[in-house]
């Protein structure tokens, strides 16, 4: 399965900070360790272009993101220090799913070891979420003719309020979520379709309202492509989850996910979301359940390609970047503004 992935997902935190930010190199080691993860299978994504995410966000909100200026109150909504880093690594990571977005459409299934920030709305950033990539690549790939009818399928543990406020009622996009019903976010936006759980619901419950839920889901929605946030915060023992999924539970979610998804012939874009175990390394462990699961399904044994990856001796491709913007120019409020006249 190809994937998409770069060292400038991981940006320095405080110490302490309680977001796993290690996950992200740690999810890429392990796919590497076992062998579901070539070198080849890698595209390095470049930064979103500030064009691109004016489809989702706001002028003004993106450039006090660039600039640093949101302000305390803003960064303790986001939950995250405000840095350079922290705004390239967030260009990185929406360009990242909108290349697996793209790579899925070709292959049936692609990755990004990152994603699913799905608490960023258009005018701030949320939840350690600072940009809506699923919004953003939903968008594009709507605009562009590349994909109809999307449909995000979000299993985080928390209701993807974020994704909700902008596609919730956007004509072609279904948005579902099946969360913890007392659970952040306090103030839920609602999706298309909402499935709230009581708390400590376990593998036999979960699995048969995700079940139960797939079939109607997928007959309205007739996607032509899915968004899947396979957070693995609904586990047991997660510091934010409040749900009691084991890990054989999630195993058996990740197999049921994306075997309907194969039959039914819907090409598969798949996003890490939130995750919050005992270290970012085990973090990581939980998220390589999605992938073990896509090799199974998708009869991929480890250390051999699926179908569409690229042959022996390429080399990733690097550094893209999905329109013709200028991707590292300063993004300045009256530059943005300019960038959304010429694209409106």
């Amino acid at each position: 399965m190809r994937v998409s992935y770069s060292p400038g997902y991981y940006v320095s935190l405080p110490e302490g900070h309680p977001f796993p930010m290690g996950k992200f190199p740690a999810l890429h080691r392990i796919l590497r360790r076992e062998g579901l993860l070539r070198p080849r299978d890698v595209l390095e994504p470049g930064r979103a272009p500030w064009t691109d995410l004016l489809l989702v966000h706001t002028p003004g909100y993106l450039a006090r993101l660039e600039r640093g200026t949101l302000g305390r109150r803003a960064e303790r909504r986001m939950g995250l220090p405000w840095s350079r880093g922290l705004v390239r690594r967030s260009r990185l990571a929406v360009q990242g799913t909108v290349e697996a977005a793209r790579m899925a459409l070709r292959d049936g299934i692609a990755a990004n070891l990152a994603g699913g920030t799905h608490h960023a709305f258009p005018d701030r950033g949320e939840g350690y979420c600072v940009l809506n990539d699923v919004a953003v690549a939903a968008r594009l790939l709507r605009l562009s003719g590349e994909a109809r009818r999307i449909l995000v399928l979000d299993l985080d543990v928390h209701q993807g309020n974020g994704t909700a406020a902008v596609l919730g009622e956007e004509a072609g996009v279904t948005t579902f979520s099946l969360h913890a019903e007392k659970n952040y976010p306090w103030r839920k936006v609602p999706s298309t379709r909402d499935a709230a759980l009581p708390d400590r619901t376990g593998d036999r419950a979960y699995l048969q309202a995700l079940a139960a839920e797939l079939p109607p889901l997928l007959g309205a929605a007739r996607p032509d492509l899915v968004f899947y946030l396979a957070g693995v915060d609904p586990v047991a023992g997660d510091r934010y989850g409040r749900l009691s999924l084991t890990r054989e539970g999630l195993r058996r979610r990740e197999r049921l996910v994306l075997r309907t998804m194969r039959r039914r012939g819907v090409p598969v874009t798949l996003l890490l979301s939130g995750g919050y175990a005992s270290s970012p390394e085990a973090t990581a462990d939980l998220h390589a359940e999605a992938h073990r699961a896509a090799a199974e399904v998708h009869g991929v044994e480890p250390g051999r390609a699926a179908a569409g990856t690229p042959p022996e001796g390429s080399e990733p491709k690097r550094e893209s970047t999905s329109t013709g913007s200028p991707g590292g120019t300063e993004c300045t409020e009256s530059t943005i503004r300019g960038s959304a006249a010429r694209t409106s």
